[in-house]
């Protein structure tokens, strides 16, 4: 004959509520590939098209394509700087692109890689292919760009 255990009963703990967080408000937005859509950009060697999360997030968060316009020439590429931002993630879509990271060396992405550089990592860029394009978010949205000597 099997015995039966039975459970000792427990006193019901009360939930926590989680507490709303304020948020700012979003909007619904799309943006469709447009290659008349890119315009130079931060580099004059790249041109950007913006996706249009910045407006779409009441300046929360950019996220652009970046697509490389010239062939890598480092007098006018490779130049040490930083972005003093809260979070940027760069997406490898098309070739490959080559940089520098202060503590971290040379890293070299390909399409499908992906990274993340912390706020003011200083970082040079050490090359890419003639058909790069990145895509990269970035928090907030404005944001500057200090460069290095």
């Amino acid at each position: 004959m099997a015995k039966v255990r039975k459970k000792a009963s427990k006193k019901a703990t009360p939930r926590k509520v989680a507490k709303t967080k304020a948020r700012r408000k979003q909007k619904f937005t799309v943006s469709h590939h447009r290659d008349e859509d890119f315009d130079q950009g931060l580099r004059t060697y790249s041109a950007y098209r913006d996706l249009g999360i910045a407006p779409a997030t009441g300046g929360l968060v950019q996220a652009h394509v970046i697509r490389m316009t010239k062939p890598f020439e480092a007098k006018e590429v490779a130049i040490p700087h930083y972005h003093d931002v809260d979070f940027q993630m760069v997406y490898v879509l098309k070739g490959w692109f080559k940089s520098e990271f202060d503590g971290h060396g040379v890293q070299t992405f390909r399409a499908g890689s992906c990274w993340i550089q912390p706020p003011k990592i200083k970082h040079t860029v050490r090359g890419y292919s003639d058909d790069c394009e990145l895509l990269e978010i970035v928090l907030p949205a404005e944001f500057d760009t200090v460069t290095l000597e």
